[in-house]
């Protein structure tokens, strides 16, 4: 199973306070775990992203007009600061693994990836054929 990691975003991620010493203690500690989730074959991918403040939302209004909000947006604490995808075979070993995160002071949200057996006989084939085939034409691309 896949599971999608979100770390939440930290006024000092926010902040981008790359020279602090704590923060670069935290960057090479989170490097040695990263590599423990490589040599495992647990990680996919892992992303840091950019504070709120260099982003955008758009939100959709009943009649499906969009309307753009730029960053920075309050309450770091439910801000995404970054993300793994993790191929477990549980979500206990997720929540393993998680707990040997270097994190301190931050929340961790696991959540399972839906995968293409989770919409059978729930969703008509053609739609789940289709989503396949767009994304093998992603994997081509890669």
């Amino acid at each position: 199973m896949r599971v999608m990691v979100l770390v939440h975003a930290t006024p000092q991620s926010e902040a981008e306070q790359f020279d602090d010493p704590e923060v670069l203690a935290e960057f090479e500690a989170m490097g040695k775990f990263n590599e423990e989730l490589v040599k495992a074959g647990i990680m996919l991918a892992g992303e840091g992203l950019t504070p709120s403040s260099q982003g955008k939302r758009v939100a959709f209004g009943p009649s499906g007009t969009p309307s753009v909000i730029d960053g920075p947006f309050t309450e770091a604490k439910e801000l995404v600061g970054g993300f793994w995808v993790w191929q477990v075979s549980s979500m206990d070993e997720a929540v393993e693994w998680i707990k040997r995160a270097p994190f301190r002071d931050n929340v961790i949200e696991l959540r399972r990836v839906y995968e293409e057996s989770d919409f059978e006989g729930k969703v008509p084939s053609e739609i789940i054929e289709a989503e396949a085939k767009l994304r093998d034409q992603v994997e081509q691309q890669q």
